[in-house]
This record gives C-alpha cells, structure tokens and sequence, in this order.
C-alpha cells in the first residue's frame, strides 16, 4: 500500500526540513532572500552564501507540501473504512499551508519573534501529526498489551511529548529573541543557581534550562519504567532510544553554549528534539493502536515484536 510508504517518507522528511530550517537561522541566513516566495525575484537565485541554506530551505519545504498533497490524494482509495487517516492527512495538508505562510511572514516582517517562534511550533505540529499517521497505516501492530501497562504507556509517552515540545517551543523563544547566550556559563547561569530574571532573554533562557532538567529525568524515568514492565519490544527499544536522545540533547545544548553557539551543536540540538518528539509520539500511538492482552485477536502473539492486527477492524483496537 502507498500510503504507509508515504507517511514515513514524510516524517523523515520533515526531520530534515527541521535540520535545514536549524542551519538557516545558525548561519544568519534567515534574511538571505529578501522577498517571499520568490528570491531576488526569482526561483532559481545564485545559490551562493546565505542564499544557498535559506533557499534550500524553502525548496525542501516546497517539496514536501507536494509530495505530503500527492500521498494524500494516491491514498484516498486505499483508506476505506478508515477516515481518520483522510481527515488527519487533510488537518496536515492545512497545517503545512499555514507553517509556510507563517515561513513567509518571517521574511516579510523580518523576523518577528513570536511569527517565527509560531513557524517553528507548528513545524513540530506537522512531525508530530506525520507520525501518528505512519505508526496507524504501518503494516504490523505491536504484540497484544496488558490493558493497564497499554493506557499507562499511552497517558506517560503522551506526557513525555507534550514536554518535549514546550520544550521545544521555549527554545524556538530562546533562539529568536537572541537569548542563546543570556546565560553564558553552564551549569549556572550568571554564575547563580537562579539568576537575576530581568529581562526576557534571562527568563527564556534559564527556564529552557530548567525544563530541560524536568523532560530528561521524566524520559529517563519512563525508559526505566518500561523496562520494569511487559510492554512489546518495539516499544522499549523506542524509549531507550528516546533516554539516549534526551542525554544527547542535553550535551548539545551545553555544546551550544560552550562553543558560543557554533552551527553544528546549534542545528543537531534541533534535530535530536525533533527526533525525541518523533520518538515519544511513535510510542504513544503504538500504545493507542495496539491490541488489548486476552482478546483472543491474536492468540499466542504476545512474545511476538508485530502481529499482522487491522485497528479499523479489530474492534478492540481503542
């Protein structure tokens, strides 16, 4: 089937859109093209310097408008008797018409913070509405779970992204209205442990720092919890892979600092979060589309990584 393909093309996509979106900012290159949507009025400029990041950006964001439109409109016949996907992949098309014209914005007010702060938010939006779509069209379901361990794991996953991205959007804040080094010194913060909150840049910054401590130890808890907990394997693979991510992001935020926000910490910090949203998505729509434990659906499927189950058909399936 197309559409499965389709979703999980997007959401490797939108990673890398992400990354580009990171590298733009980092290099200075956000006001490169002057205009929107064309580039010195034009849509093939001089792909040179700044213009070459920022126009990449906006040719790879392009490109997956087209391509999430086209997934769309192949998959109509291939979802009967299952809407949700037809009306998640049109709410996603709507989505990505509204992040571009708020891309476009950045550039004709020149980089408003809250416009650009917006643009970024609902970049993650779009990742995180790609990946419940590619986990529910996937070919495989998990393994039957336990009803209790199924809904814990779907409230602790769905937690854990929605802290992510606050996180997320708080860092867009930092990045924006230039707070990045509001706090030049790591662990402390103008050599306090709470420093002196007089002006946005201080506030932003000390409390990206503050939720960062709050997302890694909530992450790294629930990676434990799992491993305490018979949950399929796809699933605790995941969260030992979003415990990883979490520890990694928070090196590179202390990377982006040390360094003086050097390109490469900067840009990946936005990758990892992205990928940790991904990740921690996946899990809690792997935990919504799974089966329920003594069903009778799949006998004997509960050692098993996938079963061969339909949520649209298995009424079971919540």
């Amino acid at each position: 089937m197309l559409h499965p393909r389709a979703y999980k093309v997007t959401v490797a996509w939108t990673l890398v859109l992400l990354l580009l979106g990171s590298v733009v900012h980092a290099t200075e290159s956000s006001l490169a093209c002057p205009d929107w949507p064309t580039c010195f009025g034009t849509m093939v400029p001089e792909m040179t310097g700044g213009v070459f990041w920022e126009h990449l950006h906006r040719l790879v964001a392009g490109g997956l408008v087209l391509m999430f439109a086209l997934g769309t409109w192949l998959a109509r016949r291939e979802v009967t008797g299952r809407p949700w996907i037809m009306r998640m992949s049109i709410a996603g098309l709507a989505l990505l018409v509204v992040q571009s014209v708020f891309g476009g914005l950045t550039v004709l007010y020149q980089l408003p913070d809250l416009v650009s702060t917006t643009h970024l938010a609902l970049a993650f939006s779009f990742l995180a509405l790609a990946t419940v779509l590619a986990t529910g069209t996937m070919h495989g379901l998990p393994a039957p779970m336990d009803p209790g361990s199924r809904l814990r794991l779907r409230r602790l996953a769905g937690v854990g992204a929605a802290l992510v991205f606050a996180q997320s959007v708080l860092g867009a804040l930092v990045r924006h209205t230039d707070a990045g080094m509001a706090c030049p010194d790591v662990p402390l913060c103008l050599g306090r442990v709470v420093p002196p909150l007089v002006n946005v840049q201080i506030t932003a910054h000390f409390f990206h720092r503050v939720l960062a401590v709050i997302v890694a130890l909530a992450i790294v808890g629930l990676a434990g919890w799992a491993r305490g907990v018979d949950l399929p394997r796809s699933a605790r693979r995941a969260l030992d892979a979003a415990a990883a991510l979490v520890l990694l992001q928070v090196a590179l935020g202390v990377a982006s600092v040390l360094t003086i926000l050097d390109v490469a910490p900067v840009s990946l910090h936005t990758l990892v979060a992205a990928g940790l949203l991904a990740v921690l998505v996946y899990v809690a729509s792997l935990a919504h589309f799974a089966p329920v434990s003594g069903s009778g659906t799949v006998p004997g499927a509960r050692d098993a990584d996938v079963s061969a189950v339909d949520p649209d058909r298995n009424p079971s399936v919540a």
